[in-house]
């Protein structure tokens, strides 16, 4: 049996994993590259961790990143050693002796708001990084949601009462509106439409996504998101807007009609965190609570430093 095989074993006996480890989700987001995992067991062989990982190779440096729209990584624990912190210790010395093993360069993965994973990797060398997410965990109650809008959200979606949500947008024509919005801002999408293809099809066939778009009285779309979900979150994975119609109002009925798809799914809603300030002062406006997540990463190889730091070079440079 594969660790592919056995962790689709392992997954199905869980009470929850979340999307962004699921293995089908891995299979779409790495689709074409290198995904495997290691686990930490007991002394019985018993499964108490795992990680899923993308391995990716640049010349002769091997190392371990985020797959593509994947905002969560890192080591799951079982629901039995959940919240002690002694086993969950244990969990990560045994993957990290594994992760020592595979002559990486470099290892980057992003873990889930308060996993005890992060006091425990940093403890056995890994540099940390506080990361922000925006989620909303009531919803229960939408005009109290409104009303903890800022006044210029609330002042959009009065622009935009001429607008209507439509859950039916096609995922070829969800690709090409969001190719349209990134050139009329003179950037590249970052993703391809094989990618989309692959990830959509396969959350769709699970109930676990929906592509929803605010459109005006003729079905011309303005802004569109592509979502999925677990039985815990909701995810804002793929948001895009026509800048030619800024002043419509579109993005805050767009947020909003998400999170009521949230609410009927009985889930938190999660803005999939951003570092970049505008996007940032953007999602701060919906009521949403700032929310500590933490990459972990380590350098095996000194040099590869160069290479991270000349990547950042050229992705900026796209922009």
């Amino acid at each position: 049996m594969t660790n592919k095989e056995r962790y689709i074993e392992w997954v199905e006996q869980q009470e929850y994993v979340p999307i962004m480890m699921m293995p089908w989700w891995m299979d779409a987001v790495c689709a074409g590259k290198e995904w495997d995992v290691l686990f930490a067991e007991d002394e019985e062989g018993n499964i108490l961790g795992a990680m899923p990982y993308l391995l990716r190779k640049r010349a002769w440096y091997k190392y371990i990143v985020m797959p593509q729209q994947t905002q969560i990584g890192g080591i799951w624990v079982t629901a039995e050693i959940t919240g002690d912190k002694w086993r969950t210790a244990e969990v990560c010395r045994q993957i990290s002796e594994k992760l020592n093993t595979l002559n990486l360069a470099y290892y980057y993965q992003q873990y889930l708001p308060g996993s005890l994973c992060v006091d425990a990797m940093r403890a056995l060398g890994y540099k940390t990084h506080e990361r922000i997410t925006y989620r909303v965990d009531d919803l229960s109650d939408l005009d109290a949601l409104i009303a903890s809008f800022s006044k210029n959200k609330r002042r959009q979606l009065q622009k935009s009462l001429s607008l209507h949500a439509e859950r039916k947008m096609d995922p070829e024509d969800f690709y090409r509106f969001h190719v349209h919005c990134m050139q009329a801002r003179k950037r590249k999408i970052s993703y391809s439409r094989e990618f989309l293809m692959v990830l959509e099809r396969k959350a769709r066939r699970l109930g676990q996504s929906e592509i929803l778009s605010i459109c005006n009285a003729d079905g011309h779309p303005y802004a569109a998101a592509f979502l999925v979900w677990d039985k815990h979150n909701m995810y804002y994975l793929i948001p895009c807007y026509d800048p030619a119609f800024s002043e419509s109002g579109a993005g805050a009925l767009l947020a909003l009609e998400a999170m009521k798809l949230a609410r009927e799914k009985h889930v938190h809603f999660d803005f999939e965190g951003s570092m970049d300030r505008g996007t940032a002062k953007h999602y701060k406006q919906f009521g949403s609570t700032p929310t500590i997540y933490y990459s972990v990463e380590k350098f095996y190889k000194p040099l590869f430093r160069i290479a991270i730091w000349l990547q950042k070079i050229r992705e900026w440079g796209m922009h």
